[in-house]
């Protein structure tokens, strides 16, 4: 098959030609060089180690062994055949009762049961981001914008403004306070669109936050509400890392804060929750989001819209099943948060070794990792230079703050929670060579003694496993100073 020529394009639509996916971005060719080069112990031990993808890998063997338990649970084994023919005939877009009675109990587990859920306003879609497109389309028209405070997840610019023609408008948070989000910042950002006259319908958040794995505490959230019912704007409230919070404070559900009708006023009308099981059941290739709306008229809509990506009824019957065993959830959610708690200990120990501090985080699967001291200069474009040698040379595929809209360079997300404490090792050998190095070089600068053909090697480096040093490290002769010096 041809491919079609530039000359051929009129016939193809805007959307089909144009670049609104969003795939041109660090973000995503970071993924591109993990995928030409993927990095195996014994097969190919120089390849790129994958630390861009928020996966939840760190509990697949309690789900193994659920469902080596619980055979019957799948259509598709001999125990579950005899329900084949009920469940793959067509169904209902309003989704399974038995499953959005398991999604509803499941959410208010992993909010600490301090607030319930209606079965009857759970929306199923294609995962998170198809949530995110529906919740968008039935809340803003083209030109519209949501406010999103930064850094934000890179792929909202695709998943809420590329078939939509909605407009993203990102509200400066910094890292003096952690990047919390302030009232003053959304005013600004308010104020701002209405000089350009772009109409704003609604702020965006994600709570767990991706990719700086804080939460957002009540009050800042009843500050929210208060500013979306001044303004009588929209809060989409993202939800997807709810039960990745591995230690103090608890997280605090959006929920949780209308509920307090005495001590806020709130339209419960402009509130909307989007939620799924890829990060905190680490179930993404499932595809199954849900969008819960206090709005009658938004979950109508979304339901209408949800026939163009509905989760199987396969797969709603296995986790209806899966997710009503209150004995298998309340350890799978309990040894989660024991198990994620340990990686990130594990990673941020050795990184405060060599000098590299990450933001105090205590959710989600990754870390905000501050490398602004290894930049040769504060600009996007240092950091551009700097993220090009942990792609190139150190071969680690973490995400550039840039691809976040962050607006202070130098930060990066460290993907923590892929299964394997072999990749984990290399990865953290790795950087602690990088670091190195890249202390030789300034030292060599310092003493005047660089000359332009210098080239390090760290062959003869061997330290002991706990420092995690290796001689096999892809670093050896890097043009590290290129980027830092």
């Amino acid at each position: 098959m041809g491919f079609m020529n530039s000359n051929a394009k009129h016939l193809l639509s805007k959307i089909a030609t144009g670049n609104g996916h969003g795939e041109n971005s660090p973000y995503f060719d970071g993924w591109k060089a993990f995928e030409s080069n993927p990095f195996h112990p014994t097969k190919n031990p120089q390849g790129v180690i994958q630390m861009g993808l928020a996966e939840n890998q760190l509990c697949f063997d309690l789900v193994q062994e659920w469902i080596l338990k619980n055979p019957q649970a799948s259509i598709c084994t001999p125990e579950g055949v005899y329900d084949f023919s009920e469940i793959a005939v067509f169904q209902d877009y309003h989704g399974l009762p038995e499953f959005r009675n398991a999604v509803a109990k499941f959410m208010a587990k992993v909010r600490g049961n301090r607030v319930r859920f209606d079965p009857d306003r759970i929306v199923m879609s294609g995962g998170a981001t198809g949530a995110h497109e529906t919740i968008a389309f039935c809340l803003a028209d083209p030109g519209e914008a949501f406010l999103v405070p930064t850094p934000y997840y890179p792929g909202f610019d695709r998943d809420l403004r590329w078939r939509t023609g909605v407009q993203l408008l990102p509200v400066t948070c910094e890292s003096p306070n952690n990047f919390k989000v302030t009232r003053k910042a959304l005013e600004a950002a308010y104020e701002s669109a209405q000089e350009k006259n772009i109409r704003v319908k609604g702020l965006l958040i994600t709570n767990p936050s991706n990719p700086l794995g804080t939460i957002l505490d009540k009050q800042t959230l009843r500050e929210l509400v208060s500013f979306i019912n001044e303004k009588s704007i929209h809060l989409i409230c993202d939800e997807i890392y709810a039960a990745t919070v591995f230690s103090q404070p608890d997280f605090v559900s959006i929920s949780e804060v209308i509920e307090e009708e005495k001590e806020i006023a709130c339209n419960r009308d402009l509130i909307h929750i989007v939620y799924s099981l890829s990060k905190d059941m680490g179930f993404p290739g499932f595809r199954v989001g849900i969008i819960y709306s206090y709005n009658d008229a938004v979950v109508q809509c979304c339901r209408k819209m949800s026939s163009f990506g509905l989760v199987s009824s396969q797969t709603q019957h296995l986790l209806a099943s899966m997710l009503s065993d209150d004995v298998f959830v309340d350890r799978f959610i309990a040894e989660s948060s024991k198990r994620l708690e340990k990686r990130y200990q594990d990673f941020t120990f050795p990184l405060a070794q060599v000098g590299i501090n990450c933001l105090k985080s205590n959710a989600g699967l990754f870390l905000w990792m501050d490398l602004r001291h290894l930049l040769k200069n504060q600009t996007p474009e240092a950091e551009m230079e700097l993220w090009k040698v942990i792609i190139d040379e150190v071969k680690l595929n973490v995400s550039p703050g840039d691809s976040f809209h962050c607006s202070e360079p130098g930060w990066f997300r460290v993907c923590l929670a892929q299964k394997g404490q072999s990749r984990r090792r290399v990865a953290l050998t790795r950087i602690r060579t990088f670091v190195h190095q890249n202390k030789e070089v300034k030292n060599r600068l310092k003493r005047k003694c660089w000359n332009s053909n210098l080239r390090l090697s760290f062959s003869s480096l061997r330290v002991d496993h706990d420092n995690m040093m290796s001689p096999h490290s892809p670093m050896a002769q890097s043009p590290l100073v290129r980027a830092m010096n």
